[in-house]
């Protein structure tokens, strides 16, 4: 098994067995940050050995959103550049990580609030430490939500109970997120690694076209209609239909054994 380990100030990428794993080394979410983080994700994006995604962080936080002792100081210092740094760095960031054609599973860790949690939700399962806190925390700091998290909201509760956590930025804890469907799992903190890392391995040794044909109609579904969703399914099956990964299934399945997929 290869093992290849990259680290920046902010963030580390660990790549074994098809998995690269992302760990965030800050609880807040510096300018460092986003341009590290914006890097290793489009570095995994190019990285045709890469199947699984597991994004994380670090001690007693996954994220706690922006970092507000470098923001205020930003605005004291260059306002203008300060408020541009939602087009110019944050969507960009969620852009690239939405992007990512192959699974990425996030463990939460700890807290998680803000554009944090908006990381959180571009990821596509949700490992969560039980006990650990979310809020959407924008309208708390007088501003609006950005990294997509009002969208991913309303995609994931609906438009009633999306519009109460954006409007009042209560904490939750993560039992409550799995009942609302915001987080997969919650398992104690000592094993979210453990559980996160295991599920992103199944990915990384499963059928890495079909993720990717599953992701992309998801991506669609919400907004196309029933025709486009179903014109887009079958031009997905057809070509998946030629993948050895779905010819090895079939043979698997005749010959009453466990298919073994090569992501091809």
């Amino acid at each position: 098994m290869s093992e290849t380990t990259t680290a920046t100030t902010t963030v580390t990428r660990e790549d074994a067995g098809g998995v690269a794993t992302v760990t965030l080394q800050q609880s807040g979410i510096s300018r460092a940050l986003r341009r590290e983080l914006l890097e290793v994700v489009r570095g995994i994006a190019g990285d045709g050995s890469v199947r699984a995604v597991l994004l994380t962080g670090t001690g007693r936080a996954f994220s706690v959103g922006q970092d507000l002792a470098e923001h205020v100081e930003s605005l004291r210092g260059d306002a203008a550049s300060s408020l541009r740094v939602v087009e110019d760095e944050y969507n960009p960031l969620v852009l690239a990580l939405s992007a990512l054609r192959v699974p990425v599973v996030v463990g939460i860790n700890g807290a998680c609030a803000g554009a944090g949690l908006g990381l959180a939700m571009a990821g596509d399962l949700r490992v969560a430490a039980a006990g650990a806190k979310f809020t959407t925390a924008f309208t708390g700091v007088g501003l609006g939500s950005d990294s997509a998290l009002a969208a991913r909201l309303v995609h994931t509760v609906g438009v009633g109970r999306a519009t109460e956590l954006l409007l009042l930025p209560d904490p939750f804890t993560a039992e409550t997120a799995l009942q609302w469907g915001l987080v997969h799992r919650v398992v104690e903190p000592g094993e979210v690694a453990a559980e996160a890392r295991a599920l992103a391995e199944r990915l990384a040794a499963g059928p890495t076209a079909a993720y990717r044909a599953v992701k992309t109609v998801l991506a669609t579904a919400p907004t196309d209609s029933l025709e486009q969703t179903l014109a887009h399914e079958a031009r997905l099956q057809t070509a998946l239909g030629s993948t050895a990964d779905h010819s090895e299934a079939v043979e698997a399945f005749l010959a009453k054994r466990a298919p073994r997929f090569t992501g091809s």
